[in-house]
Order: C-alpha cells, then sequence, then structure tokens
C-alpha cells in the first residue's frame, strides 16, 4: 500500500489563508478601536457643550449681525414654527416691566411673561430694622411656565420665549398684558391686573386664534416652582410652619405635609398656596384644575449650613382648551399669611392659616382671635397677651372653682374611701359597690374633678395653634423679647444642646418656674382626693414625677417657639395659681364641706337613672360571682 505524502503546496496554501485571515481580523479591530475612540471623543465633547435651548438659539439669532433678516426669520422659523414672529419683535430681549402699588412691587419679564421679583414692601426679613425687604421671588428661584405642544410636533416652553408687554391703567388699576405671539392678532396672553392697597392680583391665561397652531387635543401642561427664601430668625421655626395648601373639590382644605419628597395629586384644585410662616404665594383659578402634581421637598437639614431656603414647591396641573382656545380667570397672592387679611378677599385662603380643626378651630376663630383683636387694637401687644390671658382664665375660673370644690369634698371623703377599702379588701366588687352608695349618700360625683379639667384642655390646645399663627406678633417686642413670634434670647450658649438649640430663652424659664410652683400647690389635694385603686396606678407618685417633668418639657420644647406662646403660659400659671389661692381661702372650707356631706347622708335620696343601672350592674355581677364560686 502506498504511503500517502505531505502535500507542501496545500500547506503553503493553508497558511497563506490563515495568514490573509488573521490579517482580516486584525484590520478589523484596528478600525473598530478607531471609531470607538472617535464616538468616545465626540461624546466627550457633547457634554462639555452646554445644552442649547431654544431660547438661547433666538438669543444667538437675534443678535446675530452677520446675517440678513430673512435669514435670521428663516432660522427662527427652523426653531420655533409659528411663534417666531415674536422673536422678531423689538420686545424680544432682556427686559422688564414693573407693576406697583402701596403694598407689593412685581417685575414681570419679557423672557417667560412670568414675574421674576415679587417684593412686599411693608416686612422685612429677620428682625425690625434689619434694612432688607421680604423678597418672595427674586433671583429666579421661581418658574412658571406652559408646555406648548404645536400641531407641527413642537414641544416649546413659554419660559423660553418672548413675550411683548403693553402697560395701561384703568382707572386706578394697572394693567400689564405680556402676549406670546405667533401673528399680528394670534397670541398667548397672560394679563395681570392690580389694584390699590391689594396683595391679590388678577391673572388671566387665554389665548387668540392658536387654534390652528396648538395641538388642543390634549391640555397644556403648567408648572410652576417656588423655592422659598428664609424669611425669620429661626429657621427651623420658620420651616415648621412651611406647607403646600390646596383647596378641591367640595371646598375641602388640605396640605401636602412636611418633610422630603412629599407628594399629593388632588382633583378639582381651586387653589395652591405656597406657604411659609408668615408669608404665602398662592395660585388661584375660577375653573378648577382637573388634576393636579403637588410635591414639597425639605431644604433644611442641617440648620447651620441650610441657612437661605426652607422648601422646594413644584406643581403641575393640566389647563384644558375649550373649542380650540385658552381661557382661565385666575389670581395669584403675595401676601403676610394674616388671617384677618387672608378672609377679606372672600376666597377662603384664611384656611391656610393653622388654627386647629374641630373645637379647637372654632376656639380660635371666635374667641381667641376677636378678642385679642380688638385688644391689640389699643394696646400693646405684650400687655395685649397679658390681658388676654387674665380674661380668659377669669372666664374659667367657674370652671376651676367647680374643679377645686370637687377635690376638696373627695378629700373629705378620704377617710371614710380608705375605711372601705380595708374592710373589703378581699372583695373588690363590693368594695365598689360600697363606694358609690358613699358618693351616692354624700352626693358627692368622682368625676366633677375631672370634667372641669377636660374642658379647659381644647382652650389650652387652641392656644398652642394661635400664638404660633399671630401674624400680629411678628417683629413686635415686649420687655426683653424683641420679637415677639420668635425666641426671647438672652444668652447665646458656645455649643448645641440637642432638643434644647444653642440659646437660652426667659419667657420658658419663667414659665416653667410657675408650672412648678402651680402643680406643687395642687399634687397634694389631687392625690388625696384620689385615693389609691386597687389595680390602678398610684397618682400621687405620679404627680410627684409630674412636678419635675413638666417644667424640663417646657423648658426644652419652648426654648425655640415664640416668645408669645411662652409669655401666654407663664401668665396663664400665675393667673391659674392666685385664682387657686382665693377660691381656698374665701370660697372652700373643709369643715364646712364635711358637714354639708353628713346632711347629704342624712336626706334620702333618690337614685339617679345613671346610679340605679351601675347598682343594677354590680349587683348581677355579684350575682354571676357567687355562682360561679359555687359551681367550683
Amino acid at each position: 500500500m502506498e504511503q500517502k505524502k505531505f502535500d507542501f503546496n496545500s500547506i503553503i496554501g493553508f497558511g497563506l489563508i490563515f495568514v490573509i485571515i488573521m490579517w482580516i481580523m486584525y484590520n478589523n479591530r484596528q478600525t473598530e478601536l478607531k471609531e470607538q475612540q472617535e464616538k468616545a471623543k465626540t461624546e466627550k465633547a457633547a457634554k462639555a457643550e452646554p445644552k442649547v435651548t431654544p431660547a438661547q438659539v433666538v438669543a444667538k439669532t437675534i443678535t446675530d449681525s452677520t446675517v440678513t433678516d430673512s435669514v435670521k426669520i428663516q432660522k427662527l422659523q427652523g426653531v420655533l414654527g409659528s411663534f417666531a414672529y415674536s422673536a422678531t419683535l423689538s420686545s424680544a430681549k432682556e427686559d422688564f416691566t414693573t407693576l406697583e402699588n402701596e403694598l407689593v412691587k412685581l417685575k414681570i419679564a419679557n423672557k417667560g411673561g412670568f414675574i421674576v421679583e415679587a417684593t412686599l414692601k411693608n416686612f422685612e426679613r429677620f428682625e425690625k430694622n434689619s434694612g432688607q425687604l421680604v423678597e418672595l421671588i427674586k433671583d429666579n428661584n421661581a418658574s412658571f411656565n406652559l408646555q406648548l405642544l404645536t400641531k407641527d410636533n413642537r414641544v416649546l416652553n413659554t419660559k423660553d420665549l418672548f413675550f411683548e408687554p403693553t402697560l395701561t391703567k384703568v382707572g386706578d388699576n394697572q394693567l400689564l398684558s405680556m402676549k406670546l405671539k405667533s401673528g399680528a392678532n394670534e397670541y398667548l396672553e397672560y394679563k395681570y391686573v392690580l389694584a390699590p392697597n391689594k396683595y391679590l392680583i388678577d391673572f388671566d391665561v387665554r389665548s387668540q386664534g392658536l387654534n390652528t397652531v396648538l395641538n388642543s387635543s390634549k391640555p397644556l401642561g403648567l408648572e410652576w416652582d417656588l423655592k422659598t427664601f428664609r424669611n425669620e430668625k429661626s429657621i427651623s421655626y420658620e420651616n415648621r410652619y412651611a406647607e403646600i395648601y390646596f383647596e378641591h373639590k367640595d371646598d375641602k382644605i388640605d396640605y401636602v405635609g412636611q418633610g422630603t419628597d412629599k407628594e399629593e395629586t388632588p382633583e378639582k384644585v381651586s387653589y395652591i398656596a405656597y406657604k411659609q410662616h408668615f408669608f404665602s404665594t398662592i395660585l388661584l383659578t375660577k375653573t378648577p384644575f382637573a388634576t393636579s402634581k403637588l410635591h414639597s421637598d425639605n431644604l433644611v437639614n442641617d440648620e447651620k449650613k441650610d441657612t437661605i431656603f426652607t422648601k422646594q414647591y413644584k406643581s403641575t396641573v393640566p389647563l384644558a382648551f375649550n373649542n380650540g382656545e385658552l381661557d382661565y380667570k385666575m389670581s395669584w397672592y403675595f401676601g403676610p399669611t394674616d388671617y384677618k387679611t387672608l378672609k377679606s378677599y372672600d376666597r377662603n385662603i384664611e384656611k391656610i392659616v393653622p388654627l386647629g380643626w374641630g373645637v379647637f378651630g372654632w376656639i380660635n376663630k371666635f374667641i381667641f382671635i376677636p378678642l385679642f383683636g380688638f385688644l391689640s387694637s389699643f394696646m400693646g401687644l405684650g400687655i395685649a397677651i397679658i390681658i388676654f390671658t387674665i380674661l380668659i382664665k377669669i372666664a374659667m375660673s367657674p370652671i376651676t372653682f367647680k374643679s377645686f370644690l370637687s377635690q376638696a369634698k373627695m378629700k373629705v371623703l378620704r377617710p371614710e374611701i380608705t375605711e372601705i377599702g380595708e374592710k373589703f379588701k378581699k372583695d373588690p366588687m363590693k368594695k365598689q359597690q360600697e363606694t358609690m352608695k358613699l358618693y351616692s349618700k354624700a352626693g358627692v360625683n368622682p368625676m366633677a374633678g375631672c370634667v372641669p379639667a377636660l374642658i379647659q384642655l381644647p382652650f389650652m390646645y387652641a392656644s398652642f395653634q394661635f400664638f404660633p399663627s399671630a401674624f400680629e406678633l411678628r417683629q413686635k417686642g415686649f420687655l426683653w423679647a424683641n420679637d415677639l413670634s420668635s425666641f426671647d434670647q438672652i444668652a447665646k450658649l458656645p455649643f448645641h444642646i440637642p432638643l434644647y438649640g444653642d440659646h437660652i430663652s426667659l419667657f420658658p424659664i419663667l414659665a416653667a418656674i410657675a408650672i412648678f410652683f402651680y402643680m406643687k400647690m395642687t399634687s397634694g389635694d389631687q392625690a388625696m382626693a384620689q385615693p389609691p385603686q386597687e389595680g390602678m396606678p398610684d397618682m400621687g407618685k405620679i404627680m410627684k414625677i409630674m412636678i419635675y417633668v413638666s417644667p424640663v418639657m417646657m423648658l426644652i420644647f419652648f426654648n425655640t417657639y415664640g416668645s408669645g406662646l411662652s409669655l401666654y403660659n407663664f401668665i396663664s400659671n400665675l393667673v391659674t395659681i392666685g385664682i387657686m389661692l382665693v377660691i381656698k381661702k374665701y370660697f372652700i372650707n373643709s369643715d364646712k364641706i364635711h358637714a354639708q356631706i353628713q346632711e347629704n347622708k342624712a336626706k334620702p335620696k333618690a337614685e339617679s337613672k345613671f346610679q340605679k343601672k351601675m347598682r343594677e350592674m354590680m349587683e348581677q355581677a355579684e350575682t354571676q360571682k357567687q355562682l360561679q364560686n359555687k359551681k367550683k
């Protein structure tokens, strides 16, 4: 058999093919690497170059003197379509129009047509005589934009486009028309009307002749942003009361909430209020927004570093077309978060002032606000708080008297109650029955001391809502406190104490001392009035602890609160101590009370329906207990 020989020609051929394949693969790889490098350079260059907005293209085209007007128009039409017309007008430049009355000063920009400065002329930041007026909008902290969808598939933002201003006067009112034009008689208009001595500015958004330009099959997106400036001495205290409030269906008032990235999506919204502590920016509409997306973000994470802004507010709402055109009657409010001022506009916006819900709000609306408003109209705010507190405590004194009288009666009965407790120590049910019989014979209601105290609680809670919301206290001084709406610092600490702060306020110290002596004087009577019950906590021990806990809590939590509230609590406790001493000395006599109780015992007393029901329930429980014992 003949052996096969190596075919060197074949080997050489395969070798050449292999070399050619390797050479092709190498070149392909080099080409890929080169393409990747070029792509990376392009991407890097693209990142390095700032994004060009339609507004920048417009501005560059308008100011470019090397091209003819016809070339400019062509370039603008390529970017803006029909709205290129507005960019060719003489108003297409960075300019402003000012509206001003006795209360506010507004600057409206040609670019975007919205308010870029809103200054309150009668209020100062931080403290009185600071020389810095409250500016709700300035330095690009606000944005108002409509996103326009055109029929030629463009997406344009009004904040990037130039409006044409026309300022006129109608009677005493200033009227500013800002028009974004697509032709001589086709435009989107923002109309501002500012009346004398008003914080509320009429604001209409309407279109004319744009049904052939805009895609009206979908609503336009209105976007409103505001980054709120700090205006008060304590940024943490101010931020505590900064919220987005809104009115939606059925005139219901609600809020978005505190914290980071809070969001709500209410429907049928009639106003959106960007509330700060003492100032607010509100957008109102007569045609409710069908839907909305409201977002609030806290900007104060460290009050030592985050000292400029408090909240970031954002709202997105749809503006619906009617027969291809827009027509919304709206209003702007730039002013104080003052209950009386807000209520004067009759738009329900006074409800953004947090006065408390239910009975607490009623107390503030119908008692505290009218009374304090009357007093503060003819006297200093500090004196007004003192007189206000005295009048409230005097009005509550009959309730206080009933509470002390009930405690005195219970104190007189305590020996007999203790005797019953010892006698029926092993039979709690019997002990309870005999105790109730004693109360009935003596004509004493053990709950009589609790009810008056409960009645006073709503007034106490209402004061916690009223004073932080009382705008009239802002930057009004009394004694050492130069601002009753903020803390009354008497000393600055070189360090920060958690929960307490880095300063010492005096009114909270005085209030803590007053509440200490008040509780010291009343704790003994309360403990004597309520003898220890089996299975129940010893009130005497609890009161001894509270004597020291309550003043400490007052010191800690009120150190950064407004001094007006601390002054109210200080005077309130002083007046209560005085009333208590007068009642004890002139109205409550233990011997007379004891004699009266003994006289009541001797009289036949008819059982009330409640007492009869309680007795029957106890007897049934006792009978069941005896049956169970027999079965055992």
